[in-house]
């Protein structure tokens, strides 16, 4: 079908075509569309990454759920007795004795009611049941000093699980391949594991411990039962399997309530979202958009009141059919243990110490069941996180033990080839076959089209990525066999969208030598007026001193020139022995940009530094030592800029279309830069 095509008339006589619509494949738009949550709440919304393993135990098994606990108490014991080995052992010997005293204080509380009611209540038997009340006492005493020593052992084990952890996950991810930071993927494992993991990770060790205690607690119950009767622990399963039965199913169903709820809020978000945003403010009102987002969102909002209330009243259904269940098991329980006393299978006041013990197994079972399904949901989040972070050692850089050359004479890159990892077209890699020689003291221009591998090889030649066949070598040395954080100090690199800094301006810069609370302040200001940060730094309040961030308080704000004139100081400041600027200065006004190019390009250039720049602007490299043009992954000229255009190739073709725009309007003595 062809493309119909249409004339258009600009004010001043200008006359352009561009291409007409295709309205043949078009049809008519509705005249009203439906609401957000119109349909399945769940439709139109991808998964999110934060729900991946939350209510997973809504759907396992209780078998599955009590197969994964060992191991997850395994693996929360690991990273405790990682943490600290001491408070580990203190924690364990604790919550082991606070479960005997609970036990114990049962048996206790059970002989002073056999003392009492053996044959009737009366003062003698009152009198003589005060040492066991002592006891008892002691006992509850006791338990909960031990209760406090395992509070204070988990308050000191805890922190530093969780400390140990972030600083191992933060040190991983922030020193991976480049390949890797650059994956997709691999950035929503980061955020998962960083967000869940480690957020779970702090809260697993109170949750295991929790479990232990209530576990515990439920075999104390069982024990003390057995011993006052053998045949009372048959009795146990009848109250207590119907109460953790009415907690699971209650447990899924706030899961699955949940969910619902989450996704009407998700919806809701972006509306919320769209109306506080810093970059969406300005075109909401000028089209008074706000009323149709507010509209949305006053229409969800409703839908989560309304969920929100049938929520409520099934939490409280389910509660009613829990406590009736748990009812009917402890009525069934009862009435055996009654029949039992009728019979004399069991003393009297054997049958007042199992009650005791059947009402402390109800709550303990309780527990029990609630905290094995957050902690089989929470070691998943976990586990995600250990396995995020063995993923990220597998992906560190070289530790060879052999560092970069201190002053480098030289680099030669020798057919060269690189495809970027999960590419799907391996078949046309970024470059294919690049050869150069770079020597100190030069200065190298790298010219192309957008993905014509420019920016590749200058990662390249930074050590950001490792070449997939041919080499790269330092004064002879492949850097296959150099130290990858060695090789990579020596380079300092300036990119087109600098990073930016949430410092001080003096810190912005003094990054770049790894430290922001060090300088050497004349090496700041010369690399500061050679990029023209200088006058940027200036015109701020507390000049070297002021934060670069609105998102602190008297914090300054920069444009994008600003920037990069302080990525530049940055790169200087660095003083490496190569320097790499990948169009440092698209942002910057043409003053600005011809100062950095003096200082870099056409000052005193070191005898020890290569300079690489890579520019569209061709202007920019008619000073350099040596251009390369780059397309579709070759080089496929190189020389310098009068031997290239004396060739009338395609950089003089580039160089022309480019000058060919500055023809019509020649410079004045005013406009011309000094």
């Amino acid at each position: 079908m062809s493309e119909q095509t249409e004339s258009a008339h600009i004010p001043g006589d200008v006359h352009v075509t561009v291409p007409g619509p295709r309205g043949e494949d078009l049809e008519l738009p509705p005249a009203s569309m439906p609401t957000a949550d119109e349909g399945d709440l769940t439709d139109g919304m991808e998964e999110a990454w934060w729900l991946l393993h939350q209510g997973a135990s809504a759907e396992a098994s209780v078998w599955e759920i009590l197969a994964r606990l060992p191991q997850a108490v395994r693996q929360v014991g690991r990273l405790a007795w990682k943490a600290s080995p001491r408070a580990t052992v203190a924690l364990a010997v604790l919550q082991l004795a606070a479960a005997a005293m609970l036990a114990f204080g049962l048996m206790a509380s059970v002989a002073v009611a056999q003392q009492i009611f053996a044959e009737g209540p009366t003062p003698e038997r009152v009198r003589a049941a005060v040492p066991q009340l002592v006891v008892v006492v002691v006992l509850l005493t006791l338990r909960a000093l031990l209760e406090y020593g395992v509070s204070m052992s988990q308050g000191l084990l805890t922190p530093r699980i969780r400390t140990a952890l972030e600083r191992e996950f933060l040190y991983l991810t922030s020193h991976v391949h480049l390949e890797a930071a650059d994956d997709p993927d691999w950035h929503d494992e980061a955020y998962r594991a960083r967000n869940q993991g480690l957020f779970y990770a702090r809260q697993i060790t109170g949750q295991v411990v929790s479990l232990a205690a209530a576990t515990l607690g439920l075999v104390g119950a069982a024990g003390v039962i057995t011993v006052l009767h053998p045949g009372l622990i048959l009795l146990l399963p009848l109250s207590v399997i119907p109460v953790g039965a009415a907690a699971v199913k209650s447990a899924r169903a706030r899961y699955h309530s949940f969910k619902r709820f989450n996704s009407v809020q998700r919806r809701t978000e972006v509306f919320s979202w769209l109306l506080l945003d810093r970059d969406a403010a300005a075109e909401l009102r000028s089209h008074t958009a706000q009323q149709a987002l507010l509209a949305e969102h006053h229409h969800l909002s409703g839908r989560i009141a309304e969920e929100d209330t049938r929520l409520n009243r099934a939490a409280a259904r389910l509660s009613l059919i829990g406590r009736g269940t748990g009812g009917v098991g402890g009525g069934i329980t009862y009435i055996a243990l009654g029949l039992m006393l009728i019979h004399g299978w069991l003393p009297l006041a054997a049958g007042a110490g199992a009650v005791l013990a059947i009402q402390s197994s109800h709550a303990t079972m309780i527990r029990v069941v609630d905290v094995a399904h957050l902690l089989y949901e929470h070691a998943m989040w976990v586990n995600d996180l250990l396995a995020f972070q063995e993923r990220c050692r597998r992906q560190l850089p070289r530790r060879t033990g052999l560092p970069a050359p201190l002053a480098v004479q030289e680099i030669t890159l020798q057919d060269v080839v690189y495809a970027y990892p999960g590419k799907k077209d391996q078949a046309k890699p970024a470059l294919n076959g690049v050869s150069m020689t770079l020597h100190a003291g030069q200065t190298v221009a790298f010219v192309g089209v957008n993905g014509s591998g420019k920016s590749t090889c200058a990662r390249l030649l930074a050590g950001l990525y490792d070449p997939t066949s041919g080499s790269i070598r330092w004064d002879g040395h492949s850097v296959l066999d150099l130290d990858t954080e060695s090789l990579q100090a020596r380079v300092a690199t300036v990119l087109q969208d600098p990073v930016r800094l949430p410092f001080t301006a003096l810190a912005n810069i003094t990054i770049s030598r790894g430290t922001l609370t060090e300088a050497d302040p004349e090496q700041v200001l010369a690399a500061a007026r050679a990029s023209g940060a200088d006058q940027v730094i200036a015109g701020l309040p507390g000049q070297w001193h002021a934060v670069l961030s609105k998102r602190f308080k008297d914090g300054q704000e920069l444009s994008a020139g600003q920037w990069a004139k302080m990525a530049v100081a940055r790169g200087l400041y660095k003083d490496a022995q190569v320097l790499l600027l990948d169009e440092p200065t698209a942002s910057m006004d043409p003053r600005a940009e011809h100062a950095v190019y003096q200082a870099v390009l056409r000052g005193e250039h070191r005898a020890d530094r290569i300079t690489v720049l890579i520019s569209h602007r061709l202007a920019s490299v008619v000073d350099c030592d040596h251009i390369y043009v780059f397309d579709d992954g070759r080089i496929i000229e190189s020389g310098s800029h009068q031997e290239l255009m004396d060739r009338g190739g395609e950089y003089a073709e580039m160089f022309s279309l480019q000058a060919a725009g500055y023809l019509g309007a020649p410079a004045s003595a005013k406009t011309e830069v000094q």
